[in-house]
């Protein structure tokens, strides 16, 4: 009787195992179950709309700095990744060379208005002149034709007797001479005449010559003022190359402002992706520097193309063996962040984008119904 004791409470003891095994199996099972169906039911309500990918890259558009003028580099007044204002000077070139054309050009204005006021001179005293000549000139006329008439009238009495030949020929001299004094004013005034429409054409040069020494001012003013390279917006200095002392070319890349503040996300989604987006979705994403932190932000815009029609080199499938590739389309995203978040936020940092589509499905419905499909 005492040996059937333990056997009766091994059994027990194994029987109340197996119970609790069971029970825990019951729990896990019954825990998986819940947990499939939360899934599920996520899926079903929010995962199948979304759309994800981790080829995503913060970007800003940045602007180069490059001279407009040549040459040395006088003064460097920014460091590297130094923030800086719009309008806020960054380097100085040597300007005395332009410094020195634009006096030359300043000298040219002065001596041109010069000129005009010499010949806007010159032209009154040749106006009074012009007055003077026509004036002997009639009196010339005048007395010419009063020694015609004088001719005229003592030529009948000479050949009546009642006059001598003497004074007949003294009024002809007379009148030769009166002619000779009228022909001399009248090549006078044509003279004169002709001055002045020269003066006029010097005068006119004159002006020409100004408005082309004004024009040479103004460029040499505005190389003047480029000696000076200011930011052309706010942000702050990337890939800064340029030393005291070098030499610039119009055109060659001093350094970049990058305007931070204003950084955005281009994300590169498949053509297979794309058919629910529309602008002003939700999107949600998770920078690499910032882990465990999510941010929002929204569909901005969509590129016109794939990346692949951008390239230097777009591919060519008209020849040869054609390989489908599926195209990815850069998708523009917006951030909806605080400042001290986008301080945080460079150019270039890779994302990882969750794209919510849930808003397009009646966009889907109509667009199958435009096809012939609902």
């Amino acid at each position: 009787m005492s040996a059937t004791l333990p056997v009766e409470e091994s059994v027990r003891a194994t029987s109340a195992q197996r119970s609790r095994k069971k029970g825990v199996f019951l729990i896990i099972g019954g825990v998986a179950v819940l947990g499939a169906m939360a899934w599920g039911a996520h899926w079903w309500t929010v995962g199948r709309f979304i759309e994800s990918t981790d080829d995503a890259y913060l970007q800003a558009d940045g602007m180069t700095v490059a001279p407009k003028v040549s040459g040395y580099v006088a003064d460097v007044l920014v460091g590297d990744n130094q923030t800086v204002k719009r309008g806020q000077p960054l380097v100085r070139l040597d300007s005395r060379q332009y410094d020195a054309v634009l006096e030359q050009a300043n000298a040219t204005i002065a001596a041109r208005r010069a000129d005009i006021l010499r010949g806007e001179a010159e032209l009154s005293q040749q106006q009074a002149a012009i007055a003077q000549a026509r004036a002997q000139l009639d009196g010339a006329s005048a007395n010419e034709a009063h020694a015609a008439d004088q001719v005229k009238r003592y030529e009948p009495l000479a050949a009546t007797g009642a006059e001598t030949g003497e004074r007949v020929a003294e009024l002809r001299n007379t009148q030769r001479q009166a002619s000779a004094t009228r022909a001399a004013d009248a090549a006078a005034l044509q003279s004169a005449e002709r001055q002045i429409a020269t003066t006029h054409a010097a005068i006119e040069q004159a002006r020409a010559q100004l408005t082309a020494a004004e024009a040479s001012a103004r460029q040499a003013q505005l190389d003047t003022q480029d000696t000076v390279l200011k930011s052309p917006i706010d942000g702050r200095v990337g890939d800064r190359s340029v030393r005291v002392g070098q030499y610039a070319q119009p055109g060659s890349r001093f350094m970049t402002i990058v305007p931070v503040q204003n950084v955005y996300l281009v994300a590169n989604f498949k053509e297979t992706q794309i058919g629910m987006m529309r602008v002003g979705q939700p999107v949600t994403l998770r920078v690499d520097a910032l882990p465990g932190t999510k941010l929002h932000g929204k569909i901005d815009s969509f590129s016109p193309g794939t990346g692949s029609q951008f390239a230097l080199l777009p591919a060519q499938n008209a020849t040869g063996n054609f390989t489908k590739i599926v195209q990815r389309v850069p998708v523009r995203i917006r951030l909806d962040v605080g400042q001290e978040t986008r301080k945080v936020l460079l150019p270039g940092l890779s994302v990882n984008v969750d794209v919510d589509t849930r808003g397009a499905r009646d966009n889907e419905a109509r667009i199958e119904r435009e096809n012939g499909r609902g």
